[in-house]
């Protein structure tokens, strides 16, 4: 189908064992972080902080 919309999936994953989240972006960028706000203002502020073409893990 033409023109019909993409959706982009976000998807944050909690690490058992740890207060870490892990999330992945539509781009595939992932990102770390304990602070849930911090994950979520990373992944909408997309692409300011992480690249399409990059996709390696970033820690925080």
């Amino acid at each position: 189908m033409s023109g019909a919309p993409t959706a982009e999936v976000y998807r944050i994953d909690w690490l058992p064992g740890t207060d870490v989240l892990h999330g992945v972006c539509h781009c595939g960028a992932e990102h770390a972080a304990e602070d849930p706000v911090e994950l979520w203002q990373w992944m909408l502020a997309h692409p300011t902080g992480h690249h399409p073409a990059d996709h390696r893990k970033e820690m925080t």
